[in-house]
């Protein structure tokens, strides 16, 4: 049988197969969306489903378009996309559609593609030069796209033509920065008018920003990338914002007049004279909204709001609905819907995103409790409703008329995913991913004083009586929680576990999902709560359970959770006994602005939180084996912070193991080297533990 590492490498972490990407057209009838054949092909296919005739057909697929499918090129600005959205698909991996538009619009190879949803006729554009992010107008006309870091667009005959001047040394158009697209959710630099004749479009000048070499290959004789990557406490990139008429003309904005504001964060455009701009300061403790004027570029604060430590980023929020304002804020112990200022949805139900809006009020994903996400509809009087109650984590997209609930839970594999009309489930749509060939052992528990959300995994035939050495497996950081309903999220924590661990997971302060203050205690320090929380839990689990053995403790974690395994091996060598730290945080005044500063505040005001969560200082505590592992072309947390720390130990004699990843980003999406870093990993634990190597599957 095939090994588990070896399935969960081929099949990209059981992403391929399912239905993803949703577009839902605003006459109630298409919804389109992105899905392999199987599980086991990697090409996503555009398909097509309408609700009046009950149809579902494939609109596009590049194994007829472009010489089978294979062999397609990537430019860097693609290959920077797909890194900040985490993306390890292939074949069409996104695509642009409006819910007004009869078309859609994607690239690949140089080609921009534009396809009728009902009439399924593709148009190939031949333009033999890179096109990076293509946006379909909203009568479907048009496609803008970025070449080479100028905003172009192609007209219904093909031709093509200039938007914004070319891009500079230093200054491109019409494409998200690197804080505005991995902090910050926006992932676009450009957005076409409702009129279909205007673009905004956005200048980023890096010419401030440190120059970082990022060196990719092991081959001396290629030169290392060079990125501009804005490192706490240092300059962040000049966005600027300007409005492009396709007969030529310009409108300036200047957005931010008065220096008040830092942050771009989102844009909505959804009124030919108006757009309404998101922005937010430095230290991130005010975020407001401007009202520009198309016309001339008036810009106007029409509102703000504030936090004493930082104001979270809501994705799909604000929004502006006629004359009301919709903003998600946190209010005591919850986060909550408001409409013009007044809190709308109930305390005890954490609000996480925004899904759709109009007059009457709307939808939204909720956490009724950490473990479940909800859909809830809210109405402009405040009436709360959970539509969605079953156990698990929904998402959902939708309009007026179409809505698309996708269901993940414990109690099945992959995704359920429903298409709805006026409210009544009409379809199911097949989920092709590949079912995981292991059987979670797995309970949920409250742990330690906190009651901290805790999921223990045991292995597949443990008897309950035989000792078992401890792995913890956390992320236990920020805007990411790992003990949820969802048995896709343990798939690897339960292989370890069948390797004969118990293994524990835990989301300490700082995770989401629970309350605005519970986030919050991280304010100031990444590392103490974090880190006390995990041995909390750890010494609650094992009240519980008579053969966990405490003198066999490893951690192990992935970004901030490598930054936690490490600082656990060496702050607390009483009670870890070995650490694997993947890509790890080490020195947080080498992580970028607006993430760190967010929560530990600029250097230069607060060099003393840098100095209290700096992995450096503590080297010399180090008494307990450590693996580092790093990728060599990551371009989020880079090596550097693992070279540091290495160095760091070595001059205080610290003895310890790096494992450098050659052409690895910080997603690692590579087959051989998702599979082969677990079994890497198990056989360091092992090893450290004094627990005999075996062959394991």
């Amino acid at each position: 049988m095939e090994s588990f590492p070896r399935q969960n490498a081929r099949t990209r972490r059981f992403t391929i197969g399912a239905p993803r990407s949703f577009s839902l057209s605003a006459s109630g009838d298409w919804v389109t969306f992105l899905q392999s054949n199987s599980g086991n092909d990697p090409l996503n296919k555009l398909w097509a489903w309408s609700a009046s005739s009950g149809r579902i057909k494939v609109i596009a697929d590049l194994e007829t378009l472009i010489n089978g499918g294979s062999g397609e090129t990537i430019s860097r600005e693609e290959q920077a996309r797909r890194e900040r959205v985490r993306e390890i698909g292939a074949g069409i991996v996104s695509y642009s559609a409006n819910s007004h538009s009869p078309n859609i619009a994607f690239a690949s190879n140089q080609s921009l593609f534009k396809v009728g949803v009902e009439s399924s006729e593709v148009s190939h554009f031949n333009l033999g030069k890179n096109i990076f992010d293509p946006q379909i107008s909203h009568n479907g006309n048009l496609i803008a796209y970025v070449s080479e870091g100028q905003l172009r667009y192609v007209d219904e005959t093909g031709n093509d033509h200039a938007v914004s001047p070319p891009k500079t040394d230093e200054k491109s158009f019409g494409v998200a920065d690197f804080i505005a697209a991995e902090e910050m959710g926006r992932r676009r630099g450009y957005w076409w008018s409702p009129n279909n004749d205007k673009l905004l479009v956005t200048s980023v000048d890096e010419s401030d920003v440190l120059s970082w070499h990022i060196l990719k290959s092991s081959d001396p004789s290629n030169a290392p990338s060079v990125i501009k990557y804005p490192k706490a406490g240092t300059k962040n990139p000049n966005v600027g914002l300007e409005i492009y008429s396709l007969d030529g003309e310009s409108v300036s904005i200047d957005w931010n007049e008065s220096n008040t504001w830092e942050y771009l964060v989102s844009i909505q455009w959804t009124e030919p004279n108006a757009i309404f701009a998101t922005v937010q300061t430095r230290d991130q403790k005010t975020t407001g909204i401007l009202r520009i004027n198309t016309m001339d570029g008036f810009v106007e604060e029409i509102y703000r709001w504030d936090n004493q430590c930082w104001v979270e980023i809501i994705p799909g929020a604000p929004k502006v609905v006629g004359e009301r304002i919709i903003t998600i804020e946190d209010h005591d112990e919850t986060r909550r819907v408001m409409i013009d200022g007044r809190p709308c949805s109930p305390e005890g139900i954490q609000i996480r995103s925004l899904i759709h809006f109009n007059e009457d009020g709307l939808l939204a994903t909720c956490n009724p409790n950490p473990l479940d996400q909800q859909i809830c509809r809210v109405t402009v009087s405040g009436d709360t409703t959970l539509i969605t109650e079953t156990a698990g984590i929904h998402e959902a997209n939708a309009n007026d008329a179409l809505m698309v609930i996708q269901h993940r839970s414990m109690n099945f594999d992959g995704v359920k995913t429903g298409f709805y009309k006026d409210n009544k489930l009409i379809i199911e749509i097949p989920d092709h991913s590949e079912i995981p060939n292991i059987t979670l052992n797995s309970l949920f528990h409250k742990a330690g004083e906190l009651d901290l959300e805790t999921a223990v995994l045991l292995p597949a035939d443990h008897d309950g009586e035989t000792t078992l050495p401890v792995l913890l497996d956390p992320y236990g950081g920020p805007h990411a929680q790992r003990v949820r309903n969802a048995r896709g999220l343990f798939g690897v924590s339960q292989w370890f576990a069948d390797q004969g661990f118990a293994v524990v997971v835990t989301d300490g302060r700082g995770t989401p999902g629970r309350s605005p203050s519970f986030e919050r205690e991280v304010y100031g320090d990444l590392a103490t709560y974090a880190l006390v929380d995990q041995i909390d839990a750890l010494h609650s689990i094992s009240a519980n359970y008579d053969f966990i053995d405490l003198d066999r403790v490893a951690i192990r974690g992935w970004s901030f959770g490598g930054y936690l395994a490490a600082l656990a091996v060496i702050r607390r060598p009483d009670v870890f006994h070995a650490a694997v730290a993947g890509a790890p945080v080490t020195d947080w005044s080498l992580y970028d602005t607006h993430y760190t500063e967010r929560y530990l505040g600029h250097p230069e005001t607060k060099p003393e939180n840098y100095a209290k969560t700096n992995l450096c200082n503590e080297a010399n505590k180090l008494e307990r084996p450590l693996l580092l592992i790093h990728g060599l072309a990551d371009d989020n947390v880079v090596a550097a912070h693992t070279f540091q720390l290495s160095q760091a130990l070595l001059e205080a004699g610290k003895p310890h193991e790096v494992l450098p990843l050659t052409g690895v980003t910080h997603m690692t999406p590579q087959e051989t080297v998702a599979e082969n870093l677990l079994r890497i990993q198990l056989s360091f634990i092992q090893r450290s533990l004094g627990i005999r190597e075996e062959g394991n599957e």
